[in-house]
Formats: C-alpha cells, sequence, structure tokens
C-alpha cells in the first residue's frame, strides 16, 4: 500500500512539472515512478511525453514504440491510454515532419497525417482527428483538411452534450477547427472559453499556441486570435546591492523603501509566471520578496555556497538582512549552486547570473513565452565580468528585453561593482573530454595508421578553433580540453563526431566500431603551470566533474551539463541546442546531475514553430 502511494504520487508530481513546463521535473518524477513499478503504463506515458514536449525525439519515439508494445499486451489498458499512446507516436512523426525542410516536408506531413486518421477512425475522439486535418491544411491538401475539421468539431459537439465537465482540450480544438474552416470569430469565442478552463497550466498553452500558429500561417488568419492563451512572463532579475561598506555605494540603503516600491509597481502591472535570479541583500531580495507576496515562483542561483555568500552579498548591508536573505531561500522554487568554490571572485559571480539567464531563456522558450529582464541599476558599467552593467548587455546581447528601475549615479572616479571584491587567475571555461572506444584493441602495427589517418584529422578539428582553446592534452584515446566558450566548445564536440564519421576506418584496417565519446562541461578553471611537463595547464574541480561525464555518455553523443546548455542559450545566433536526457549519475560516483543532449540545429532542427518573433526581440530597455 505505501508503495502504490509513493508510485501515485510520482505519477501526479510529473503531471503537476508538465502542466507547469518543467519537463525536466516531470520525467525524473516519471522514471522515479517506474523504478518502483516497471509496468505502471500512466508513468511510461508521462515519461516519453515529457521527452516529446522537450524535443529530444529520438529518446521519446524509443520511449513511445515501448509503451505501446507494453499497452497491446496489458489486459486492463484504457482505450484512452490505448489511443494516448497511439497518439504519441503520430506526434512524433508530425515533430519530424515539422522540422523538415524541402520537398520532403509535404510527404511526412502526409505520413504523420495518416498516422493521425488511423488512430481517429479506432478511436473516434476529436483529438487525433484535428492533429490530422491540420497536418493536411500543412501538405496542402486543403479540402481534405476542411472535412477533417468539420468532423473534429461534431465530435467536440457530442463530447460538450455528453459531458457536465470542463475541458480545454475540446475548447481549444473546437478553435483549431474553426481556423480551418475559416471561422476566426468561432475560433475567439472558443479560445475565450478555453483561457478560462486551462488555469495554471502553461504547458498547455504553450503546445496550443505553436500550432494554431500553424494553422493561422497557413490560413491566413490574424495571429491575435491567439491571444488569450498569451503565456506569462519569464523574469531574470538582477541589481546593485545595499553594502555601506563600500567606497562607491550604488544603493544607498535610504533609498530601499522608494525601490522596493517601484519593484512590486513593475510585478503588479507584469503577468509573471515565473522568475530567475539570485539572493544578494537590496535588489535581489527586494525582488524575490515582492515576488513572493504575489505568489510568482522563483529559482535562485547562487555562485558558491550559501554561507559564504551570505558572508559576502547579504550581511554586510547590515542587521535583518541575513534573516530575509533565509526566508526568502525557504520560499525559493529551486537553489542551485553554480560552483563548489570556497574562493569568491568576479569570474564566479558573472558565471552564476548567466546560469540564472540561461535557465530563464530556455523555460521560456519552452513555454512560448516572453522573457524579460528587470535591472535595478545606476546606468554606470561595471567590471565587465559581473554585475548589473554587465547583465543587461549579456541579457541585450541575447536579444531580450530589459526594464530599468533607475538608481541614482553615485559619485566617485572608479566604477565599483557588486561583486565580490577579489579577484583571480580563475576564468569560466568550456570544458571538453573525449574517449575513443576502441582504442584499446588496437594492435601495435595499426597504432601509426590510426595517429596517421585518424588521429591527426581529430586533432585539426581541435585546434581549429585557434585562440578560443585555451589548452589541450592528450592521452592517444583522450582528449581533454578547454575552450573561452561554449559556442567554440559545441563546435569542437560535434566535429570531432562528424570528422571521424567521414573516414572509412575498414579500408584503413582499422575497427569499423571505433567511435568516440564526448561529455562537456562549463565553469571555473585555473590556470597553473604544470610541473610535470613545464607548460600552463588548466585545472580544478570543474575539470574533474567534466572528465566523470563523458564516460556515462553513449558512443557518437555530446552530453553537455545543466551550466553548458544554460550558457548556450544566451547565444541565439549560435546553430546549436541541447534536449534534456534525464538525470545522470557520472563515472565513480561522483553526482548524478541534469544532462543534456547537444545537437546541431540544422541536423536535428526540433518544433518551435513561429517562436523566432518571441524569442528575438530587438533588444531595447524602458526605465521608469
Amino acid at each position: 500500500m505505501y508503495g502504490a502511494r509513493v508510485l501515485f504520487d510520482g505519477v501526479a508530481r510529473a503531471r503537476v512539472a508538465l502542466s507547469q513546463g518543467d519537463v525536466l521535473a516531470a520525467y525524473d518524477d516519471a522514471m522515479v515512478a517506474l523504478e518502483a513499478d516497471p509496468d505502471d503504463l500512466d508513468a511510461h506515458f508521462v515519461a516519453a511525453l515529457a521527452l516529446a514536449r522537450s524535443g529530444a525525439v529520438e529518446r521519446a519515439r524509443s520511449a513511445a514504440d515501448e509503451l505501446v508494445q507494453c499497452v497491446d499486451a496489458a489486459i486492463d489498458a484504457s482505450p484512452a491510454l490505448r489511443e494516448d499512446a497511439a497518439a504519441l507516436v503520430a506526434r512524433l512523426a508530425k515533430d519530424e515532419a515539422l522540422a523538415t525542410r524541402g520537398t520532403a516536408r509535404r510527404q511526412r506531413l502526409g505520413a504523420a497525417a495518416d498516422l493521425y486518421e488511423r488512430v481517429a477512425d479506432r478511436y473516434g475522439r476529436y483529438y487525433s482527428c484535428i492533429n490530422a486535418a491540420t497536418l493536411r491544411l500543412l501538405a496542402g491538401d486543403v479540402a481534405r483538411a476542411k472535412r477533417l475539421a468539420a468532423r473534429a468539431r461534431d465530435a467536440v459537439a457530442a463530447d460538450r452534450d455528453e459531458s457536465e465537465h470542463d475541458d480545454y482540450w475540446r475548447e481549444a480544438t473546437d478553435a483549431e477547427a474553426a481556423l480551418i474552416l475559416g471561422d476566426v470569430d468561432g475560433a475567439r469565442r472558443a479560445l475565450a472559453v478555453a483561457a478560462r478552463m486551462v488555469g495554471g497550466d502553461d504547458a498547455a498553452r504553450a503546445v496550443t499556441r505553436r500550432q494554431l500558429r500553424l494553422v493561422c500561417e497557413a490560413t491566413g488568419a490574424p495571429v491575435d486570435v491567439l491571444d488569450p492563451l498569451a503565456a506569462p512572463l519569464v523574469l531574470y532579475y538582477s541589481g546593485h546591492l545595499i553594502d555601506p561598506s563600500r567606497p562607491i555605494e550604488r544603493f544607498p540603503a535610504a533609498m530601499e523603501p522608494t525601490i522596493g516600491q517601484q519593484i512590486r509597481a513593475y510585478i503588479a502591472n507584469r503577468r509573471i509566471g515565473v522568475a530567475y535570479g539570485s539572493l544578494a541583500s537590496g535588489a535581489d531580495i527586494l525582488t524575490a520578496e515582492a515576488l513572493t507576496a504575489v505568489d510568482v515562483p522563483f529559482h535562485v542561483v547562487l555562485p558558491f555556497d550559501v554561507d559564504q555568500f551570505e558572508e559576502v552579498s547579504v550581511a554586510p548591508a547590515g542587521p535583518g538582512w541575513s534573516e530575509r536573505f533565509h526566508a526568502c531561500l525557504a520560499k525559493a522554487a529551486s537553489v542551485t549552486q553554480a560552483s563548489d568554490s570556497l574562493m569568491d571572485d568576479d569570474d564566479l559571480f558573472g558565471y552564476a547570473a548567466r546560469i540564472a539567464m540561461g535557465h530563464a531563456l530556455n523555460h521560456a522558450a519552452f513555454l512560448d513565452a516572453p522573457a524579460e529582464q528587470l535591472a535595478i541599476w545606476d546606468g554606470r558599467p561595471g567590471s565587465g565580468v559581473a554585475g548589473t552593467a554587465h547583465d543587461v548587455g549579456i541579457w541585450n546581447a541575447a536579444g531580450r528585453n530589459t526594464h530599468v528601475i533607475s538608481l541614482p549615479a553615485a559619485s566617485g572616479d572608479e566604477p565599483s561593482d557588486e561583486a565580490a571584491p577579489r579577484m583571480s587567475t580563475r576564468r569560466i571555461g568550456a570544458i571538453l573530454f573525449t574517449d575513443l572506444r576502441g582504442y584499446s584493441r588496437l594492435r601495435d602495427e595499426q597504432i601509426s595508421t590510426y595517429v596517421r589517418d585518424v588521429f591527426t584529422q581529430l586533432a585539426a578539428v581541435v585546434a581549429a578553433s585557434g585562440e578560443r582553446l585555451l589548452w589541450s592534452n592528450t592521452w592517444g584515446d583522450a582528449i581533454a580540453a578547454v575552450f573561452s566558450d561554449v559556442v567554440a566548445a559545441a563546435e569542437c564536440a560535434l566535429g570531432l563526431h562528424e570528422k571521424l564519421a567521414a573516414i572509412d576506418l575498414a579500408r584503413l584496417g582499422l575497427p569499423a566500431d571505433l567511435d568516440l565519446r564526448i561529455g562537456a562541461h562549463a565553469g571555473p578553471v585555473m590556470a597553473i603551470a604544470d610541473p610535470v611537463t613545464g607548460h600552463g595547464a588548466y585545472w580544478g574541480r570543474e575539470l574533474t566533474r567534466a572528465a566523470r561525464i563523458e564516460p556515462r555518455t553513449p558512443e557518437g553523443q555530446v552530453y553537455v551539463t545543466d551550466a553548458f546548455a544554460a550558457l548556450l542559450a544566451l547565444e541565439p545566433s549560435a546553430p546549436f541546442a541541447t534536449e534534456y536526457v534525464g538525470k545522470i549519475t557520472t563515472a565513480k560516483d561522483f553526482e548524478t546531475i541534469r544532462m543534456y543532449r547537444l545537437y546541431r540545429r540544422e541536423n536535428a532542427e526540433r518544433v518551435v514553430a513561429g517562436l523566432t518573433s518571441l524569442c528575438t526581440p530587438a533588444a531595447k530597455q524602458h526605465s521608469s
């Protein structure tokens, strides 16, 4: 009985997480439930759906195929679950079709529509029918699309007559069918009803908006018909801290009431769904308190451990601030410690800020939501590697809007900043570790061929990074490297796989199954000369962390950490993206962390239909 309660709670938590747009938590909770009961079909479905919503198409397809097999073998599987499983397979085909460009797109859209139609014919429900209708529309078969839309609308009407319960998806289906049939006013009415039913399920809003935006583009219907389902804002907040001990006080303590009121007014005038930031005295804590007052969840990213952060960035503000800090910590939706370091410096503050920004942007992308920065700022430049000016620059460089609550510019010649006062020899680097599976099977007579025709080409890929390659080393079957940024590391990692795949190993007389495992991470690294080689090298715990990732990476893949994925989100023009693969315990039981697969956008483009217009508006600032 207790085990069943734990299992139910796990699936229930997973469904709640899905509704909140946290597909990572949803997948993890579903997998915990499956560990307790591998035969639980609901947990199988939620796990597969979470993968599909995250964009992890390959893994979702495998999970969906397994789900269908389990459902077919189960005697007690409900008709609804059987339909959901079959429709999930069709959904993945739809995702692949929508991601296709060129002449093959229409054929794949039609094939996905066939899958949905078969499900609709078998179960007679509107969900699969309307998806088939939209895919026919996008494939250019307008007449068939309208017939299917009319059929879906009839099923919706019948369901309304039979059911006394509200159903968001029913009303969303009615709106989609109306748009296909050219009934824009009917779509507006249906979406107004749907918006009242959806509640806090922001993920459902996102799924509906993406699909209906495609229909609007295909039919010429005005996109503002989707306004009732507008997603709430994702906020990143930052600002100066209160610290009377600083030579230049950028946030005078006397201004706390005024700034606090302006923060509350800003939040009151926006529909904020979730927020990300830190918890230093002054702007951060004031914002967290204001968010808490209106029940907006906020996620905290600290540069290092709580006690050290309190000592450096909270306690100097004076009496009461430490208590407020711990009260906010207790109410945070999550607290992430960006580094294990016990050394504080500007780079760690900037690193933590960029991780929080990346998390905010990834969350906004998934929810099809706008993202904005709130900066409590005096407008003056900072150190360049951390602080409010740094955050504003990074955020705007990613093409996002900033709302500034202005502080008066402090007098003084030196632009002090709110990061820690000490600097070190460290920097934030992107770290790569590779290993060649099968190398140990090479015979001595094969080594020279391997070095000349394989490893030399791999070395050229690494060297192509130029000045962005800070350091590299090798042990023959492995390469370790540190880069100045995640984009350079991503290009090198995927380039290594592509180069190896292009080599005809069998022709060279080498094992044809030689393949690379590559793990990547981003974090603080220290430049210290190697006393053995006499050359410069990079050291630190984050290199150890990266080294422990590679052995858990499947051959032919690049796995990256949560930090790497977050920093990559701040590079909107980079041709790379990541997809979640779950929590993985790294080698030697070093830690259990969230991991992502790295891929090229042009080779595995994921469906984020119409999202570009929301994700990359012209950067601008608004002051109050």
